[in-house]
């Protein structure tokens, strides 16, 4: 895990990060440091085009048509998205409110079947007797 430290921002960008930061799913500090890491790339090698790069996370242009540093920028993009996502999604919860059961794999691999409480109904296709 990353670790932080505090600094000081100037509040226009600040205020910027977070109006752009919402349309990205993103808080604004992570706003931040997503445009932080866009920028160390960009200096990192001139051959980074960041228009390139907007239209292709914004999906307007395709992922194949950049040079190898604008993809690394764009999959540093995506894994930021991807993280935030995941960080927010909690499946269980919405199939409980749902009232739906619901599949998963267990740490082993065996398929587990829910009910919309939680509770395990079936490992591996095999009825589980409630304990």
């Amino acid at each position: 895990m990353a670790s932080t430290i505090p600094t000081r921002v100037d509040r226009e960008l600040l205020d910027s990060a977070r109006v752009v930061g919402d349309t990205m799913s993103r808080s604004a500090p992570q706003q931040l440091a997503h445009w932080a890491r866009i920028g160390r790339e960009i200096e990192l090698g001139s051959s980074v085009t960041q228009s390139k790069i907007a239209d292709t996370l914004a999906g307007r242009t395709s992922y194949d048509d950049l040079n190898a540093d604008e993809q690394a920028v764009v999959r540093a993009g995506w894994a930021d998205r991807a993280a935030e996502l995941l960080s927010n999604l909690n499946l269980a919860a919405e199939f409980a409110t749902a009232g739906r059961t619901y599949v998963d794999l267990d740490h082993e691999g065996r398929v587990v079947l829910h009910a919309a409480d939680g509770t395990i109904l079936e490992i591996d296709g095999n009825p589980v007797t409630p304990k």
